[in-house]
């Protein structure tokens, strides 16, 4: 039986409307929800139509899109990483996305991600670690404290409830930055010269940095029995910020191997280097963390699955809290065959034809 259809405007959420979200609800309540969804999706993660991300690079940045689908709802990502994008007071992501009907391939809802990938990629990791880190963590070192680091420190304070922050940017700036933020917060933080100090002690390591390069932001020496790291900056071929021997002496978990292997930091390993979907775990099809002195490595790239998660979380509260625009994305059609017609009517007011008016 057909669907009974009448044509609608597409949802439209601004920045400004998720802004008011986390005004409304909190940015820990959005981080944990979407962190719920997430849990939700990959739980049922044969039912997608899965395939890596399609990137465009250039020496600057990347610009991808991420598509992803299952039967009933399609979305995709357009997202883009230029490292020195604030030369320009651009910021380094920005971010939309689109989530259509399958059935009849109506764009129901058009979505600013910039905010929302902040979001969603602190919940992949806080759900990522709850997994994979030790029970009751008390500390982590937040090492990159650009515009994602506050947002990771709140998803990992209140969902794994962690209580101090040690934290390591090479701009001292960017720190004073982190450091006041989450006092506002009423989050513990201590910042340090470098990376090593940083790290000393903590049951968790986030790396979020933004550079495009093989760097190696952790190494072998860092390492101590029962440390968690959240690989977040590594993210696209040619940009890494482990050691490969970290890697080597870890366990390390991936959200889509075929995608991870290309763009995280696993990609300067053998092919047959051992990985485990992080899906698995969740769903008890695979073990995680294993002992306490287990070092374990969430080689997170992003995927599409935390975006389709993200907008439906999304278009859920902004419905439930009216805080969605509507806009005429697409043609409302008395006649769907009468394309021309319906430009035609649109323009009937014109001093010239339409003819005249076409360009060719």
């Amino acid at each position: 039986m057909l669907k009974n259809i009448t044509p609608a405007r597409t949802l439209f959420l601004s920045v400004e409307g998720v802004a008011a979200i986390m005004k409304k609800k909190g940015a820990a309540a959005c981080i944990e929800g979407i962190a719920h969804y997430i849990n939700e999706d990959f739980l049922r993660w044969e039912d997608f139509d899965k395939t890596a991300r399609v990137a465009s690079h250039s020496d600057d940045g990347v610009i991808e899109l991420m598509p992803i689908a299952d039967k009933e709802t399609y979305t995709f990502k357009y997202v883009n990483g230029h490292p020195r994008n604030s030369r320009f007071g651009l910021s380094t992501v920005m971010a939309f996305g689109v989530l259509s009907d399958v059935e009849t391939g109506t764009p129901e809802l058009l979505s600013e991600l910039t905010l929302t990938t902040a979001m969603r990629t602190a919940a992949m990791s806080a759900v990522a670690a709850k997994a994979l880190a030790k029970p009751e963590p008390k500390s982590m070192a937040l090492i990159g404290n650009g515009a994602q680091s506050e947002f990771q420190a709140l998803a990992f304070s209140h969902l794994l409830g962690v209580k101090r922050f040690h934290l390591y940017d090479v701009d001292p700036s960017a720190t004073t930055k982190l450091q006041r933020n989450l006092d506002q917060l009423g989050l513990e933080s201590q910042a340090f010269s470098s990376t090593r100090d940083a790290v000393q002690g903590t049951d968790i390591v986030t790396t979020v940095t933004a550079d495009k390069t093989n760097a190696t932001i952790i190494t072998p020496d860092m390492i101590e029995p029962g440390m968690h790291i959240n690989g977040v900056g590594g993210d696209c071929p040619g940009k890494t910020e482990l050691h490969r021997d970290v890697l080597k002496e870890a366990r390390v978990f991936v959200e889509y191997e075929p995608q991870s292997r290309v763009e995280g930091d696993v990609q300067q390993m053998p092919p047959d280097f051992p990985v485990t979907e992080i899906w698995r775990v969740l769903a008890g099809h695979a073990p995680g963390r294993q002992s306490p002195d287990d070092v374990t490595i969430f080689d997170s790239v992003g995927f599409a699955l935390e975006d389709f998660s993200a907008l439906r979380f999304m278009r859920d509260v902004a419905t439930t809290l009216d805080l969605c625009e509507s806009i005429s994305l697409v043609p409302a059609l008395e006649n769907p065959r009468n394309l021309f017609g319906f430009a035609y009517e649109k323009n009937a007011g014109q001093t010239r034809p339409l003819r005249d008016v076409v360009a060719y």
